[in-house]
């Protein structure tokens, strides 16, 4: 079981299955969530001020991240996230891109980002999250 997982998403639906299912399947001891790509960032940027330049602790292990969305989408969050002080502290935090989109160009594009495990479809089921584990743990 993970201890940490962040779904960022704009849509609530979509959000509150994630934390259904989630919960149902035991795979994560807590579900945090971000509405985009901004709230996400600012989210990881407390978590290292608070800690005042030491090792963060506990941070996300993993997180579902949409593409399209309002303020800032998947793509601007991912390219923000890649830089250096980011990868810094948290390194070992990886990415599954949770999209409606089938676009093959979107695939091939995730694939570029060092941080990102998977590209998968919306919505997320049990059966992702089984197939997840068997990766993660």
């Amino acid at each position: 079981m993970l201890d940490l997982v962040l779904c960022v998403d704009d849509d609530p639906i979509t959000l509150m299955l994630c934390k259904m299912v989630i919960n149902r399947s035991d795979f994560a001891q807590e579900l945090i969530t971000a509405q985009n790509g901004e709230e996400a960032l600012n989210y990881f940027d407390d978590l290292r001020l608070n800690n005042l330049g030491n090792e963060v602790k506990r941070y996300p292990q993993l997180i579902f991240l949409d593409l399209n969305m309002p303020v800032m989408g998947g793509w601007e969050f991912l390219d923000c996230f890649t830089k250096e002080d980011y990868r810094t502290y948290f390194k070992d935090c990886k990415v599954i891109v949770l999209s409606s989109t089938i676009d093959p160009d979107d695939i091939n594009k995730a694939k570029t980002y060092p941080m990102v495990l998977d590209f998968l479809s919306k919505p997320i089921s049990k059966e992702m999250l089984e197939n997840l584990k068997e990766t993660l743990l």
